[in-house]
């Protein structure tokens, strides 16, 4: 257990590090390709950090030899979203009122493009919705389906990169870490801080996961328990930090950008992969977490609806995953 301990400890560290590397990176590159701060976050940051857990999906899905291991991936598919809904948005939360003093934000309000965000939210719960309503009926040709799921986010990034091409050049960019001396970096060091931070937030979070799942053997803990409660939160650590870290340097709208994005990916690619190669049939667990996912992201549509965000208002969603992790302790303990 002192090994574990010591890995988990580790690969945390380093996934936090490289994060701080990651985001500066995202930001030149942003820069680089002229996309505003809300494109980078939901397109190039999300893409980046939701291949981790896409591969997790598609090893289980694809590669899986056994029933329970493909059930892995499926947990995987609706235990991401889930988490992105409630503790990522509640994170942005309680880093933006934590920091409220030094970013003079003493109402704690979030200066994002609500409409934009609000949109954001109703196009995931309306792809969301059509997936879950997949898992509770069996027929021939829905693997099929798993299609519609990969042209719908090609048409998310289409429409991303449509409304927003232009550089924001609100606030200077801190200097590359790769290049701290330039004042503008050359665009293969950028590409390279970004892909090795990438590479860096890959292997700790393998090795994350890895922990987390001896954590719970060791604690006698359910498998099922693992994987749909523990390992979601462990697989989107990276988005998680990507906002903790941005919130701190008063980019909310790239934090919430990034998690929106990733929300998205976590919509459609894993669960067209699941789709492909499960029978994406849901059990109670499962049905639980995609109804509070949409009672989360519900909430957080008419926050931004109304365009009054504040870091007090997005903290209850954190509590709908506090709520989903009693359901399937109690469930499993039966």
């Amino acid at each position: 257990m002192l090994i574990t301990a010591v890995l988990f400890l580790l690969s945390a560290a380093a996934i936090y590090v490289a994060c701080e590397y990651f985001v500066n990176g995202i930001e030149w590159l942003g820069k680089k390709l002229r996309l505003g701060e809300t494109a980078t976050g939901t397109v190039l940051a999300a893409f980046g950090t939701a291949l981790p857990e896409s591969a997790v999906t598609f090893v289980a899905v694809v590669m899986g030899r056994t029933a329970d291991v493909r059930d892995i991936g499926v947990g995987a598919a609706m235990g991401g979203p889930l988490v992105l809904a409630t503790i990522a948005y509640a994170t942005v939360g309680i880093a933006l009122w934590c920091h409220r003093g030094r970013l003079g934000r003493a109402d704690g309000r979030v200066q994002v493009k609500h409409a934009r965000l609000a949109r954001d939210q109703a196009w995931f719960l309306s792809i969301f919705v059509a997936k879950c309503a997949l898992g509770l009926i069996a027929f021939v040709f829905k693997p099929w389906l798993g299609v519609l799921f990969l042209l719908a986010y090609a048409l998310y990034v289409w429409r991303e990169l449509k409304d927003e091409h232009e550089v924001s050049d609100a606030e200077p960019l801190e200097p590359l870490k790769f290049q701290p001396r330039a004042t503008t970096p050359s665009m293969l060091a950028v590409s390279l801080q970004a892909a090795l931070s990438l590479l860096v937030i890959a292997l700790a979070s393998h090795v994350f996961v890895s922990q987390i799942e001896v954590i719970g053997v060791a604690m006698h803990l359910p498998p099922h328990v693992v994987a749909l409660v523990l390992s979601p939160v462990a697989t989107e650590l990276p988005e998680t930090l990507n906002a903790l870290i941005w919130v701190r340097q008063g980019k909310e709208r790239l934090a919430l950008a990034n998690i929106s994005g990733a929300m998205m990916i976590q919509a459609t690619i894993p669960s067209a992969l699941a789709i492909f190669a499960t029978p994406w049939l849901f059990d109670l667990p499962l049905i639980v977490s995609g109804l509070l996912t949409a009672v989360a992201i519900g909430y957080l549509w008419w926050l931004f609806r109304r365009g009054r965000v504040d870091a007090r208002r997005l903290l209850p969603v954190g509590l709908l995953y506090g709520v989903f992790a009693a359901f399937v302790a109690w469930h499993f303990a039966r």
